[in-house]
């Protein structure tokens, strides 16, 4: 589950950005500066964390 943690964060920050544009209701949102720093900061940040835990923790059932 540790390993997935930049995945998830990846795609709650594209939903984010994706949700304002077929929810009518929301298209205030993306021009909201905030919210779409914070999407981009959960991208950004997922895509590295992403990166590193898969670099350096080790496999389930694996021995260092």
């Amino acid at each position: 589950m540790t390993k997935s943690i930049g995945v998830i964060a990846v795609i709650v920050g594209a939903l984010m950005l994706l949700l304002p544009v077929f929810i009518p209701a929301w298209v205030d949102l993306l021009d909201f500066n905030p919210y779409s720093v914070i999407a981009a900061v959960l991208v950004i940040g997922g895509l590295i964390a992403h990166i590193l835990l898969n670099k350096y923790l080790p496999l389930e059932g694996e021995d260092e």
